[in-house]
């Protein structure tokens, strides 16, 4: 599968995550998140999680959060506590899934757990 983005053809998986991790980029984000994803237009909230996500999975071996582990360190970051539901409102498709293949990031290998 193929994903257009700025006149640039760039391959994702057959269920759209991409290839090629050094094809993200803002744009590839904001598209991926208005396509299929149905999130919409990207707040603030979203790209503070998305380069968490990112950050997390480079520099730190490969590691994919689960969700306690994003609501706990975005609860730091925004300053007031958070509960899981409130990153759902931001990725309706589970914020350790929906939002690594909108980081543009590998799918999840794991199993369960939160």
């Amino acid at each position: 599968m193929t994903l257009e983005v700025n006149g640039t053809t760039i391959a994702t998986t057959e269920k759209g995550y991409l290839e090629n991790l050094e094809d993200w980029n803002k744009d590839v984000a904001t598209a991926i998140a208005a396509g299929e994803e149905g999130i919409g237009e990207l707040t603030d909230r979203h790209w503070d999680v998305l380069e968490f996500l990112r950050d997390e999975y480079i520099n730190n071996a490969g590691n994919q959060p689960m969700e306690r582990f994003i609501t706990k360190h975005m609860s730091k970051v925004w300053g007031e506590k958070l509960k899981s539901k409130d990153l759902y409102r931001l990725f309706p498709g589970a914020p350790s899934k929906q939002g690594l293949k909108v980081a543009g990031l590998p799918a999840t290998t794991r199993k369960g757990g939160y």
